[in-house]
């Protein structure tokens, strides 16, 4: 029974009704190189950061959870710091000899679900969350092959695998205080000793019998831990809650649709782009539709120290059938700057007003300091699902520029006077009318899967998605914790027929500067390190390190399946520099293969299917940590 909801959604009824391979040096093969380049702002002579860039937020120490993600040996958040750059100071692995890259060791989940979450390691101990049933292993790196410690099982409710969306995935967990603190699929956050493996506490925080789910990997940020839900397509209210770290008592909680109280909006909040008007949340959707509206929190959450200010988007409205809930829908599709300590709003801005195609705001948001224009600017840059990189302000909201960084037709651009996309009409879904060829598809120019940042060269490293659509709306009615979704959905490869890309983007000219073409989707996180080298996955179970100034791929190694988890690095008990990352794929991109769909049925997984007909033939399913390190004698 609860694989009900599971097979509708894989099968594509959400629409209708609501061992170890040789690692490889450079080669002259298709991959061997970017697929285009442009000049863009490169490092000085000595390979410091460049002059248009000053240093990040102040990593400063916080609730036991160091901003810059504890010494920098360590990883112990999935994004390394609160400014989200998944950027580490390591250099021993570098671009001249990061293709003598080897395994040193491995270890199995044993799980076949998408496996898209960051290890994280402290002192000496490396810790694994998998996906449902969300074990947490803690591995002794201080010993040969990598030692199993002990093994922390939460037990979750197995009826939650059947509300999930997009697979029972878990991102990963975040290190406070001792204790590492992660959440469950059946929406419970737990804090475990990170010495023993003892449950220190647990807290409830939604019901699975409303669609709520939980899959996102929480931040902690003085003493609150910072968790949103997941359940968009199954007319889930969007929140996001503060618990407290040393009891799990839920301190305050912001939901993403409804009047300015429940969305913690007071006299402080300021929306560059809004009159001043109160209970948007409620006026810009029809009677009572706020209540099951969508809006969930169930990607990235970053923080500036020095503004106190938390950042973090909203998923889609619902139903998906825009003609069912006229109006902005606010605040979905949103991004909310909040006061972590009172969860009061200090900005929004709306990405998508009444959104037509699924393009959640919950990417991620990397805060840098930059000089625009020959000014110094505190910004957020932001890669969303509507295909746009926004540069904004991060202070006020204020869009600096906004620019397409994937394949586009579905809006023609945006308004930096209004901060609303001008839509294209020819791509707006209609009832019983098939919308052809619409970019991008509903996963957006780039989904969940995070970006990095590198400091020495001032580029982003953005894997994302080149996927276009075929969409058709229809009448859909609300039942609790059941598909709320009406839109009949066939994706596919985007312009050129290849399904992904990994790209460096210069924020400061709002440019590409060099892609890499992938043959999927591009599904997993990026890592950026001091010795210029960038590594991230794909789907056909290639692990990649990259030149991150040219582009160029430099080593690649075959994993036992497709990677779309998310990579880190650190420094092991013997003074060696490490790269871990977890193979294993599935997810919505992968549900083809996770979840044994039928390739003949379109629909599937909300319409991904249909553009990863072939992803069996490349990859099987299947758990894996990899652990790479140089040659000792390198």
């Amino acid at each position: 029974m609860h694989n009900r909801l599971l097979i509708a959604l894989y099968t594509g009824m959400l629409a209708v009704t609501g061992a170890h391979a040789q690692g490889k040096g450079p080669d002259a093969g298709p991959d061997a190189g970017p697929a285009a380049a442009a000049p863009g702002a490169a490092p000085n002579a000595a390979g410091n950061a460049p002059a248009n860039q000053a240093p990040a937020p102040d990593s400063g120490s916080a609730g036991g959870q160091a901003a810059s993600g504890g010494t920098d040996g360590e990883w112990t958040m999935p994004a390394k710091n609160y400014a989200g750059t998944r950027f580490s100071d390591l250099n021993q692995i570098n671009a001249q000899n990061v293709s003598h890259l080897q395994v040193a060791w491995t270890f199995s989940t044993g799980l076949t679900h998408g496996h898209e979450a960051a290890p994280l390691v402290v002192n000496n101990t490396m810790y694994i969350v998998t996906p449902y049933p969300n074990y947490l292993y803690a591995i002794d790196l201080t010993q040969p092959g990598g030692q199993l410690k002990w093994t922390y099982k939460p037990h979750p409710e197995r009826s939650a695998q059947g509300v999930a969306c997009c697979d029972l995935v878990n991102r990963g967990a975040a290190y406070a205080d001792g204790k590492i603190i992660y959440n469950t699929l059946d929406d419970q956050t737990v804090a475990v000793d990170a010495k023993s493996g003892k449950e220190v506490w647990k807290t409830k925080l939604g019901d699975i019998n409303r669609g709520e789910t939980i899959t996102m990997a929480p931040l902690v940020v003085k003493d609150k831990v910072l968790v949103g839900n997941s359940g968009g397509e199954l007319g889930v209210r969007g929140w996001l809650t503060a618990l407290d770290v040393n009891s799990g008592k839920i301190a305050w909680r912001a939901y993403s649709t409804g009047p300015d109280k429940d969305v913690l909006i007071g006299p402080g909040f300021n929306a560059p782009y809004e009159k001043k008007e109160p209970d948007l949340g409620v006026k810009t959707w029809p009677p009572g539709q706020w209540k099951i509206g969508g809006g969930t929190v169930w990607g990235w959450i970053s923080y500036d120290p020095q503004a106190n200010l938390i950042y973090y988007g909203t998923s889609n409205p619902g139903p998906w059938n825009p003609e069912q809930r006229p109006g902005d829908n606010k605040w979905t599709s949103s991004i909310f700057a909040r006061d972590p300590d009172t969860g009061q709003a200090k900005w929004a801005v709306q990405y998508n007003p009444h959104d037509l195609h699924d393009y959640d705001g919950v990417n991620e948001n990397v805060l840098l300091n930059l000089t625009i224009d020959g000014k110094p600017r505190k910004v957020l840059l932001h890669p969303d699902r509507n295909g746009f990189m926004y540069l904004m302000d991060r202070l006020t909201g204020r869009i600096i520029s906004a620019q397409p960084f994937a394949s586009v037709n579905s809006v023609k651009r945006i308004d930096l006077k209004t901060g609303r996309p001008i839509l294209n009409p020819d791509k707006t879904p209609h009832v019983g009318v098939k919308v052809k060829d619409i970019c991008p598809a509903s996963p957006g120019g780039k989904d969940w899967q995070p970006s990095a940042y590198s400091p020495r060269t001032g580029l982003l490293y953005v894997p994302h998605n080149n996927l276009c659509m075929d969409a058709t709306a229809s009448e859909v009615g609300y039942l609790a914790g059941t598909p709320y979704v009406g839109m009949e959905v066939s994706m596919k490869k985007g312009p050129g027929d290849y399904g992904g890309v990994f790209s460096a983007w210069d924020p400061v000219h709002s440019k590409q500067v060099w892609a890499i073409n992938e043959h999927y989707p591009v599904w997993s996180g990026a890592l950026a390190t001091a010795g210029d080298v960038v590594f991230y996955g794909t789907m056909d179970r290639w692990f990649k390190a990259v030149d991150a100034k040219t582009g160029k791929v430099l080593w690649k190694f075959r994993t036992g399946s497709g990677v779309i988890g998310q990579p880190i690095t650190y420094k092991g008990p013997d003074g060696r520099q490490y790269v871990a990352v977890l193979s294993g794929v599935g997810g919505w991109s992968g549900a083809i293969v996770a979840a044994h769909l039928d390739k003949k049925v379109p629909y599937g997984a909300l319409g991904f299917v249909n553009a990863m007909k072939d992803l069996p033939n490349d990859t099987n399913a299947g758990g894996e940590l990899y652990v790479f390190a140089l040659p000792e004698n390198k």
